[in-house]
């Protein structure tokens, strides 16, 4: 059995509770090549992350349920700080870093990094509907699941799950190769605010 084969069966942990809404991507989906700027305004891909199990989170300052669940991811984002993680929080705002900046600061989000998307070239590109989605993305920059509307982020189900892909060995880049073909839209859920364009 190689270490594909390894990962593929080691089963996720059971949706329950805080995460009781997470669906799952099966077969995992390779995620598309579109940037997105960090707060200096410099071009990333989510490549920038190949290795780590991200978790991305698509919002907007003007998002209600998208602010009510920021201080969870914040503190989500510290408790894993230092491990095979990176969240990667991507404003949907048109203002940019002038407008996201000072908000997350009144926030006091302080392990929450600027990701800026004004465009929404790169959540058209992934499939976001609606404000708040959060994508679970693994080493291999593929996407395993998806979450429409605003969770608990630092509830222990969410822990426990993105603990379970952390966990999961890396594949070799010759077992999985990546396709510019984006992940299909997760379905859409009550308290969800809907993108523009």
């Amino acid at each position: 059995m190689d270490v594909a084969d390894a990962a593929e069966r080691t089963p996720a942990p059971a949706l329950k509770g805080a995460m009781r809404e997470f669906s799952l991507i099966d077969p995992p989906r390779p995620t598309p090549e579109q940037s997105f700027e960090d707060a200096a305004g410099k071009e990333i891909t989510l490549a920038a992350f190949r290795g780590k199990v991200v978790l991305v989170n698509f919002w907007a300052t003007w998002c209600v349920p998208c602010v009510k669940e920021m201080p969870a991811l914040d503190r989500l984002a510290r408790r894993l700080a230092g491990q095979d993680f990176a969240l990667v929080a991507i404003s949907e705002d048109r203002g940019g870093v002038a407008v996201v900046e000072p908000f997350l600061k009144k926030l006091g989000t302080a392990n929450i990094d600027i990701y800026i998307d004004a465009r929404g070239t790169f959540a058209r590109a992934i499939g976001i509907k609606g404000l708040p989605t959060t994508m679970l993305i693994d080493r291999e920059g593929r996407a395993v699941g998806a979450y429409v509307g605003a969770a608990e982020w630092d509830s222990p189900e969410a822990e426990a799950l993105i603990r379970h892909f952390m966990a999961q060995p890396a594949v070799a880049p010759d077992i999985a190769p990546r396709s510019p073909s984006p992940p299909p839209a997760p379905p859409a859920s009550g308290g969800v605010v809907r993108t523009s364009g």
